[in-house]
């Protein structure tokens, strides 16, 4: 016997909810908060302190002094080639002002790694700590 799909009294009310859109539904919900979840929990909580708009007193603007790398591995102060010996006695000599200015350190990306490693180290032997790494922006 075959099974007719029409229905004898058109005006009356289905009395079966289709759930099949509520459970598509869900499952979206529930594949959202799985992949959420994971991304809220690794934030590290910090109370940041806060700062104010007005200039502080005495606050000069920042001195800056460009260090260069290039893809051969020779040392630039500024667009002078110096050798690494120089470049040591240069620091030095910036080590010893009283406020000595922030240092942009530019390094060739073809560079290997431990080039731009022994420069900071050179950096720091003189303890000069305000040291700017400047990249290109896409």
């Amino acid at each position: 016997m075959a099974r007719t799909f029409h229905r004898k009294e058109r005006l009356t009310a289905l009395s079966e909810i289709n759930v099949t859109p509520l459970i598509d539904l869900a499952f979206a919900l529930l594949i959202i908060f799985m992949i959420t979840t994971p991304l809220l929990e690794q934030s590290i909580s910090l109370d940041l302190p806060d700062e104010s708009q007005k200039v502080q007193a005495g606050n000069e603007t920042p001195r800056f002094q460009t260090v260069s790398l290039n893809a051969q591995g020779a040392y630039f102060w500024g667009e002078l080639q110096v050798t690494e010996s120089k470049l040591g006695e240069l620091l030095g000599d910036l080590a010893t002002q009283a406020n000595p200015p922030v240092l942009h350190l530019r390094a060739d990306q073809n560079l290997p790694y431990q080039k731009v490693i022994t420069l900071i180290d050179l950096i720091q032997s003189n303890n000069l700590t305000r040291i700017s790494l400047d990249t290109e922006v896409d």
